[in-house]
């Protein structure tokens, strides 16, 4: 479907870089992509796939980010949602993230994040979802969770499984580094299924907290 189908500046902004990036990622072979004349286009459904493969393989740089886990989030930041739409979902965990000191702009997180998702689905597969952002009025890297207690119908994810595990994080635009290897980190950290139970059974947000920083 031609919706399915990126340009250089869509996927640029997907991944937060400079089209003059995608383009040379494009002529080397390194991501993913075809030309139409003279015109690169990227299938969305592989470039989703690449990202993920791509935090997958710098789980061992997450060190640093579980040892800063409990600066970037705290117990009030973990929430319990009762919403079957992807929209109302972000929406509700993009307030509680913007009472964070980190964030300036709270209508500019919630749009954004909205924007982001209407680009390529956050929704890793697993039942979780990473929306994330990088955005010039947030000063530091900071996140909420939230734990769902229905299924999230809309995120598309890649193995069908309903969303219930959504890990949002906002950033500095300057914190490109630091915000892959957050990502990196809890892409790898969820894959243990004994952790998505717990905490698709935890009863408050302490035990949740514990679960994730212990």
């Amino acid at each position: 479907m031609e919706d399915d189908i990126l340009t250089i500046d869509e996927v640029a902004k997907y991944l937060r870089v400079s089209e003059r990036t995608v383009y040379e990622w494009a002529q080397k072979g390194e991501v993913p992509c075809g030309k139409i004349g003279t015109v690169w286009r990227f299938k969305k459904s592989e470039i989703e796939k690449w990202v993920n493969d791509r935090l997958a393989s710098q789980s061992s740089t997450a060190i640093d980010v579980s040892l800063q886990l409990k600066n970037i989030l705290s117990p009030e930041r973990i929430l319990f949602l009762n919403h079957s739409t992807k929209h109302d979902a972000l929406i509700r965990l993009a307030e509680n993230l913007a009472t964070a000191p980190q964030v300036k702009d709270a209508k500019e997180l919630s749009k954004e994040i909205l924007k982001r998702e209407d680009l390529m689905s956050t929704a890793i597969g697993r039942g979780i979802a990473i929306p994330h952002v990088r955005l010039a009025s947030v000063t530091d890297l900071v996140m909420s969770v939230g734990i769902s207690r229905c299924d999230i119908i809309d995120f598309e994810p890649i193995d069908d499984v309903p969303v219930r595990l959504l890990f949002m994080i906002a950033a500095a635009y300057n914190q490109h580094s630091y915000y892959l290897q957050t990502l990196s980190y809890f892409s790898a950290k969820i894959r243990n299924s004994e952790l998505r139970d717990a905490l698709l059974a935890a009863e408050d947000p302490i035990a949740a907290y514990q679960l994730l920083t212990r």
